[in-house]
């Protein structure tokens, strides 16, 4: 009962301020665009803060986490760590479908914010069209973020990797650092979140131009460790 409460809380709380905060985001951005970037960050630090009051969800990072151009490849188990990408780096370049660029307002700051959009029903096109964009955000020094399971998953679950991460990692030629969480742990899909800690784990690089095989075992294995015990990045 407690936990349908909380949750109730944070649906009525958190919702209608992220409405406003995108509003003046998207006002603002259209005089000033580098101030969507920081825009971005306040909305993920709201989440963020009403995860932990509302929802009694903490957050626990383990170590350090890239800025620099590199590609950043992560779990995907629930919208708890989406919003993270915002939180966390300074400017990330997002992978993600190109459905979520039809959002109202959302959809707009997001692909000024400098989003990889994918249409993933265009195969071939939309590979290429997602390593010209990643290639053009790495050279600006940000790095590349992407959920190389494709989507969502069940947490626990560890299915095969999708074609993009092996399509961004030989256009780029930079380094993967993978990511382990467990996120879905608590932030589950149905309305009612569970209270605890979410551990997010970032550790150490993979290196540039690896075999395929070699590349996509070693993002799978660690994506899928237990993030409280696994190595972290130094």
């Amino acid at each position: 009962m407690i936990a349908f409460v909380r949750s109730l809380l944070f649906h009525l709380i958190f919702y209608p301020g992220s409405a406003i905060v995108a509003s003046g985001i998207a006002i603002v951005g259209f005089f000033s665009p580098p101030s969507i970037r920081r825009g971005s960050n306040i909305w993920a630090a709201w989440f963020v803060w009403c995860a932990r009051v509302l929802l009694g969800i903490r957050l626990a990072v383990r170590g350090r986490i890239p800025n620099e151009s590199v590609i950043v490849a992560s779990k995907h188990t629930s919208a708890y760590e989406t919003i993270l990408t915002l939180y966390l780096f300074h400017h990330p370049a997002v992978v993600m479908k190109a459905e979520l660029r039809n959002i109202p307002i959302w959809g707009r700051i997001s692909a000024n914010h400098g989003s990889i959009f994918v249409a993933r029903d265009k195969a071939g096109a939309a590979l290429k069209s997602m390593i010209r964009q990643a290639r053009a955000r790495s050279a600006e020094g940000r790095p590349v973020f992407i959920f190389p399971e494709g989507t969502r998953v069940p947490y626990g679950s560890s299915p095969p990797l999708k074609a993009g991460l092996y399509g961004i990692y030989a256009g780029l030629g930079v380094p993967v650092v993978p990511v382990a969480h467990d996120a879905g742990r608590l932030w589950t899909k149905g309305f009612v979140k569970r209270p605890g800690t979410v551990t997010v784990c970032f550790q150490p690089e993979i290196p540039a131009r690896l075999p395929r095989e070699e590349m996509e075992a070693r993002v799978h294995e660690a994506i899928n460790r237990d993030p409280l015990t696994a190595d972290t990045l130094p």
